[in-house]
Order: C-alpha cells, then structure tokens, then sequence
C-alpha cells in the first residue's frame, strides 16, 4: 500500500468489484484505455482475478485502487504493468470523471513512479497514452516523463504516444 498527501493506493480485492465495473465503463475509459468487456460484477471479479491479482502475485505490484485517504471514498486505478510483449513495465492510470482536473491522477502517478525507482529498483518505466488525451499527457509531463514516440501497441487498433523515465540512482 502506499500513501500520497490525499490518496491511498492500495491493491484490488475482489469486494471492488462494483467499482471496477463503474470505471471499466466510463467514458474516458472506453474512449482512451478501450472496451475490455466488463458489464456485470462477476465480470468484474473475473477482470481482477485474472488479471490484476494474478499480475500482483507474479510480479509484485499491479493496477491499485485509488481511494481518498480521508475516508476510503474509490477514485480509480494506477499502478504499474510488467506486460509480456513489451521490454519495459508502463506506468498506467485513470480515475472516474468526478475526481478529473483535481490533481488527483498526478499524485496517484508521481507515487508509484518514485515506488517503482524506489522500493521497486526499475531502471526505466513508460506510460502509453491515446494521442487525443491531453490530459493524460499534461500528467505524465508532470511527473517528470519525456514523449518518445509515437507507435502502435500490439493488441491496439491505433497508435498510441510512449512516454519514459529513467531512475536516476
């Protein structure tokens, strides 16, 4: 678990399932991250239990829950991905509408950045986002990520812009 000034980033049970399938169909999900086909809380549960839990087992860190720390109220997901087909672990976020514009995405960001060189030892991380996602790269600017290129994910029908950080140690 980690905690920022306002947020607490703490891993996925399957008790969230009625929040996933709120994030998994909002609008800016579907539009930038793309439709994974979540409709239902056993959807849900199936989402995180093949693919977020099973990543953490793996790997040791995954998509975590974004809450406010004041009182646990769920905002949305970030954390990071080690995914097979690409040499690098990505940085990914995204938060319900309410909480957008609130700074809320860049703290949830810079948090498991600096995990991620930290406690982690990642010599490297990217984050990819859709080039219509302003917003999205106004964080990752933020956080101190660098625009690279621009390139098509396998598994994505359109290209996407590759965004990286070093560690510094």
């Amino acid at each position: 678990m980690l905690r920022t000034q306002r947020l607490t980033l703490r891993p996925f049970t399957l008790d969230d399932a009625a929040f996933v399938v709120e994030l998994l169909n909002s609008q800016g999900w579907l539009r930038f991250i793309g439709d994974r086909g979540v409709r239902t809380e056993d959807d849900a549960r199936t989402y995180l239990r093949e693919r977020v839990l099973a990543h953490q087992a793996k790997h040791g860190f995954a998509l975590a829950m974004v809450a406010l720390r004041s009182n646990g109220t769920p905002m949305g997901m970030c954390g990071l991905i080690r995914r097979e087909t690409l040499p690098d672990v990505d940085l990914g976020y995204a938060l319900l509408p309410a909480w957008h514009g609130q700074g809320y995405a860049r703290e949830a960001a810079a948090a498991w950045l600096a995990h991620g060189f930290g406690a982690l030892g990642l010599k490297r991380i990217v984050a990819f986002t859709d080039p219509d996602n302003a917003a999205s790269c106004r964080v990752l600017e933020a956080i101190g990520m660098r625009f690279e290129q621009r390139l098509r994910i396998a598994g994505y029908d359109s290209d996407s812009l590759l965004y990286a950080a070093a560690s510094s140690s």
